[in-house]
């Protein structure tokens, strides 16, 4: 998709901080970070929202979860702990309507999240 910001970001077309890529997915640390590890997980198929998932996209969407639990065990966040975060539509604070799953690490959360 021609004006969405992570395709762009995938394409290369903008700059950002890679620090995972495979033939499924790309995973670059987010320009506001809540966390000292605050990674961003894209599907490098175009998909606005979780609403528009099929049975076709299990897979993809499962290796997104492999790919976060990879880097955060490679980050030194498996026995502490870590937060993975997946927001659909406005209300839940998507602003980027190319799914993306948040790796949130290096420091203790609260629950419920703001």
């Amino acid at each position: 998709m021609a004006e969405c910001l992570f395709c762009k970001i995938r394409d290369g077309s903008i700059p950002a901080k890679i620090v995972y890529r495979d033939s499924e997915c790309l995973g670059f640390e987010d320009i506001h970070p809540q966390a000292p590890t605050h990674v961003l997980f894209i599907p490098l198929t175009h998909i606005s929202t979780v609403n528009e998932l099929t049975g076709e996209d299990r897979e993809r969407i499962g290796h997104l979860f492999m790919a976060a639990a990879k880097l955060a065990k490679e980050r030194g966040h498996s026995e502490a702990g870590y937060r993975l975060v997946m927001n659909t539509n406005r209300d839940a604070g998507q602003t980027v309507f190319h799914i993306h799953l948040h790796l949130l690490g290096g420091r203790p959360f609260t629950w419920p999240p703001g």
